[in-house]
């Protein structure tokens, strides 16, 4: 009987699951990464610099000085088209989620940011632009 139950309890979640929209279904760190971008596309950099960990804000001091580097340097982050989360690793201590942004024009990107877990949820503390395949050493 608590085998049963145990069963329908699992099918239950499984099926309500399934019919959650595709961001409810997101982790809480990959959702950091979804709601920064969501801000970039809004071109609100007071929000966006929000997801930023104290180190980048300590860097950046201003969300207007934050948002001039994402534009300039990132404007596939700053105007994604379609985003997919890939896996996440972690390399020496540090947890690094996987990102495919399509750009606008169409053209594929893979980000990867290093994410840190603070007292007031994730928050994103590095990006890095990988190189595309067959390029680099």
């Amino acid at each position: 009987m608590r085998t049963l139950a145990l069963r329908l309890a699992f099918l239950v979640c499984a099926v309500f699951g399934l019919m959650l929209p595709a961001a409810a279904q997101e982790s809480p760190m990959q959702q950091t990464i979804l709601n920064q971008l969501d801000a970039f596309k809004a071109d609100d950099f007071e929000r966006a610099f929000t997801y930023a960990s104290p180190t980048i804000k300590g860097i950046f001091m201003t969300p207007q000085a934050f948002g001039a580097m994402v534009t300039q340097g990132y404007p596939m982050v700053h105007r994604p088209g379609e985003v997919k989360m890939l896996g996440s690793r972690d390399v020496a201590g540090r947890l690094w989620q996987k990102v495919m942004i399509t750009d606008q024009g169409g053209r594929t990107h893979m980000l990867e940011y290093q994410m840190i877990d603070t007292p007031d949820g994730w928050q994103i503390n590095a990006v890095q632009l990988l190189p595309e395949p067959g390029v680099g050493a």
